[in-house]
Formats: structure tokens, C-alpha cells, sequence
């Protein structure tokens, strides 16, 4: 694969299912991917945030603030 090429869904497949681009099992860290939400493991379930792409924890901790500023507005 080149730097600019796009990896193929053969190579998303493999990141998403290899044990080493998961931290304690359930957050998905990988440099290689670029995307902000990949699937889980088990793709029914879902998407999960990869921690090792800087916009996805900029949103992540964007959506944490908000969520913590309407829960102190709704009490």
C-alpha cells in the first residue's frame, strides 16, 4: 500500500479484527486508520471513536462538554 493510496476494506477489515489496535479490548486505537468512527468488532453493534485520530477526540471532548453543560441545565 502507498502513502496516499486509500487502503482497501480487505485492510479496514484487518485493523478493526486485530487484538493490537484495541486498548483493554474496547477502544480502538490505530494511526493507520483515518477515519473518525470505524465499526466495532462486531459490526451490528455499531461504531466506536478511534482515539488515535486527533478530530474524533476533539469531537469526542466536544460532545463530553455539552453533554455535561445540558445535564447541569436540566436539573
Amino acid at each position: 500500500m502507498e502513502y496516499n493510496q486509500e487502503p482497501s476494506e480487505e485492510d479496514k477489515d484487518k485493523w478493526i479484527k486485530d487484538p493490537k489496535n484495541w486498548i483493554w479490548g474496547i477502544f480502538y486505537y490505530n494511526p493507520k486508520d483515518k477515519r473518525i468512527f470505524p465499526p466495532k468488532r462486531t459490526k451490528q453493534l455499531g461504531l466506536t471513536i478511534n482515539f488515535a485520530n486527533p478530530n474524533s477526540v476533539l469531537l469526542f471532548t466536544i460532545l463530553i462538554v455539552i453533554l455535561l453543560m445540558l445535564s447541569k441545565y436540566i436539573k
